[in-house]
């Protein structure tokens, strides 16, 4: 069943749950957050990749405004709530400076693999490790969701958006398990080489070998 929602294209992309600051300028877009506050509305912001709208984006509730400038800009945060898909895009909304969109709900399964959740859980702590983000680990729920953790695990914008893509949890886990198996030997490599840079030009107390 399609409905009409407000979009607020971005090049990023937000995931359900996540909460997103942003500091609003452009007139259609304080135009779009006088909407939200007065009418209730959300709003969806669709990842702008490669020079165009994307079919898919996630709709946001304004949660506070926090500060309004003199200039009539003003800084608010918005919490994510669901993702959907674009059926019929507009630039422009009629009477609206900002652009909207029919769409459709884009159905989410959230059961995890449990094996696949304790694998990239000992992967996730690995890579932290190596990038001295152990806080970070220290902070997860041990039930935590891919949602959680998909912005610190050095994926790109295009990746993130096929997480986006995926409609259930445990198609983000393999996505996350492919990811991690491809970066972590090659950071563990790296690591090793700033070591044997470290030790270069130091003295060495070696043991010659017996012949």
């Amino acid at each position: 069943m399609t409905r009409p929602l407000a979009l607020f294209p971005l090049n990023l992309v937000v995931f359900p749950g996540e909460k997103l600051n942003l500091h609003i300028f452009e007139p259609r877009y304080r135009q779009l957050v006088h909407d939200c506050e007065q009418e209730g509305i959300t709003f969806g912001i669709p990842s702008y990749l490669n020079n165009q709208v994307s079919t898919l984006g996630t709709e946001m509730k304004l949660v506070s405004v926090e500060k309004t400038y003199p200039s009539g800009e003003m800084d608010i945060r918005t919490q994510a709530v669901g993702v959907f898909r674009i059926q019929e895009f507009f630039r422009q909304l009629p009477q609206k400076l900002y652009a909207g969109a029919t769409v459709e709900d884009v159905p989410d399964d959230l059961t995890p693999d449990p094996a696949l959740h304790e694998r990239t859980r000992g992967l996730v702590r690995q890579l932290y490790s190596i990038l001295g983000l152990q806080r970070l680990f220290l902070e997860l729920p041990p039930n935590f969701r891919v949602y959680d953790i998909a912005h610190h695990l050095g994926f790109s914008t295009e990746q993130e958006y096929q997480l986006l893509e995926a409609t259930s949890e445990v198609e983000r886990q393999q996505l996350v398990l492919t990811h991690l198996l491809q970066i972590l030997p090659v950071l563990q490599e790296t690591e090793r080489l700033k070591e044997r840079v470290r030790l270069n030009g130091h003295f060495k107390n070696l043991t010659p070998p017996s012949f």
